[in-house]
């Protein structure tokens, strides 16, 4: 039996990172909430 949990940098970035959210509204949505919030962060990847 295999693990379930294979993660791959490339993919995570893609559907997560900063450019996919920059390409939906809701994901520009959420960055100007966390910006908003005042998070160190925008991204969690």
């Amino acid at each position: 039996m295999r693990t379930t949990f294979n993660p791959h940098n490339k993919h995570i970035k893609r559907s997560q990172g900063f450019r996919a959210k920059m390409k939906s509204r809701s994901g520009r949505n959420v960055l100007s909430r966390r910006r908003a919030h005042g998070r160190k962060r925008l991204i969690t990847v």
